[in-house]
């Protein structure tokens, strides 16, 4: 299966092939074909013994400390750790069922995280999923991978959509240090969820942000006068759409920025997902990011 296929896993195939499993098995063939290795092992590294310098080692390890007190010069030897746990947070806010129907950032976002939590848990690590409504712990094994994708399957949107509280439960469960996926359009609760974001990584976790996003949301393509519907609070809004697409789009450029800077500046990964890129492209884009 070749990535440079340009429509291998496009909007439309995902609207019409319901089998999520079946999806994400795909998805991640085609993206293992690609790397030449985990973008997830060797996530950490611990400390193992000392041993004597020799010329060409990197200087980075040596230990100055221990080199002023002995007259010696040592540098440190690490254990790569390779057990990796992992949780998806999943957007699942009314405003995640834009546009209508089964091409919506919903699916998008749902069929990602499948791929991910897929290639993760065959790699055999831990992954965990969190939405409003569902909290499945990390664990291994193909039975748990299975119970995710199910979960995934029956995901919908909810009103119970608190993404800074949904945040620090998953940072919090991880328990030890660990990879933390939040996909999401990351409309809701812009500062609380940032401030969770950071808080997670203060407790030592790995931050890597999926903004989903339609390219209608971004680009504003309407010319008439149109009547706007708030996915969140049901509210209406007549607008002459030729007058307000610059202040829109201004507004929205302006938003994507922003999290991409907050995001850098924190030391998160941060990648845009739009909903008309094939998802095996927006995947291998992000995972080769993380190599």
């Amino acid at each position: 299966m070749s990535l440079d296929t340009p429509d291998l896993l496009g909007p439309d195939l995902l609207s019409r092939v319901s089998d999520l499993e079946l999806i994400a098995r795909i998805v991640v063939e085609g993206l293992v074909s690609g790397l030449h290795r985990s973008p997830f092992h060797g996530y950490s590294a611990e400390f193992s013994q000392y041993r004597h310098y020799r010329p060409g080692d990197d200087l980075k390890y040596v230990d100055w400390k221990l080199a002023a007190r002995t007259d010696r010069i040592y540098t440190k030897q690490f254990r790569e750790t390779t057990n990796m746990a992992s949780a998806l947070v999943v957007d699942t806010s009314a405003s995640m069922s834009f546009p209508e129907g089964d091409r919506s950032k919903l699916r998008h976002a749902i069929v990602a995280a499948a791929a991910l939590a897929h290639l993760i848990s065959t790699q055999g690590d831990a992954v965990g999923l969190v939405t409003a409504e569902r909290f499945l712990p990390a664990r291994g094994g193909g039975q748990h991978r299975r119970a995710l994708l199910a979960a995934l399957g029956t995901t919908r949107t909810s009103e119970r959509w608190k993404p800074a509280e949904l945040v620090r439960r998953a940072a919090e469960r991880l328990g030890r240090r660990g990879l933390l996926l939040v996909i999401s359009d990351f409309y809701d609760d812009e500062e609380a969820t940032y401030a969770e974001l950071k808080r997670a990584a203060r407790l030592g976790h790995e931050l890597a942000l999926l903004h989903v996003m339609s390219r209608a949301e971004i680009e504003f393509p309407y010319k008439r006068d149109a009547e706007f519907l708030d996915l969140e609070t049901g509210r209406t809004l007549a607008v002459n759409a030729a007058d307000a697409r610059r202040d829109y789009t201004d507004a929205v450029a302006a938003f994507l920025e922003r999290w991409r800077t907050r995001a850098g500046a924190e030391g998160f990964q941060y990648a845009l997902m739009t909903t008309d890129t094939p998802l095996d492209r927006s995947l291998r884009n992000f995972l080769l990011a993380r190599r």
